[in-house]
């Protein structure tokens, strides 16, 4: 599998949908520790401000640019930066047409 492939199709994807996204998960899923998901959004579009307690959570830009807002604090991100991604409440604005590999790994409780 091509990651870059990847997301050029589902940057298209988003591009089209209504809800100005489009992702697939690529490995692993909610039966594991790990999941991988490669999620498009449209320039303008973003996810909204949300935590992920208890878990460890990456996001590596492919395609676009795309800004992390926690709190007062931001941070702009292009191809190839990696994110890691703080356990306190954050948003993901896609500042143009964006593509990443959002990775998430649940600790066992």
């Amino acid at each position: 599998m091509n990651l870059i492939t990847l997301a050029e199709t589902h940057a298209g994807l988003a591009a089209q949908a209504s809800s100005g996204r489009s992702a697939v998960t690529v490995h692993g899923g909610h039966e594991h520790a790990l999941r991988q998901t490669v999620m498009a959004l449209r320039a303008g579009e973003h996810l909204h401000e949300h935590e992920h307690p208890g878990g460890e959570t990456t996001v590596l830009v492919l395609l676009g640019r795309l800004r992390l807002v926690t709190g007062a604090e931001s941070r702009g991100a292009a191809p190839g930066d990696f994110l890691v991604l703080p356990e306190r409440r954050h948003r993901l604005e896609a500042e143009t047409d964006v593509a990443i590999l959002f990775t998430n790994v649940v600790r066992p409780r």
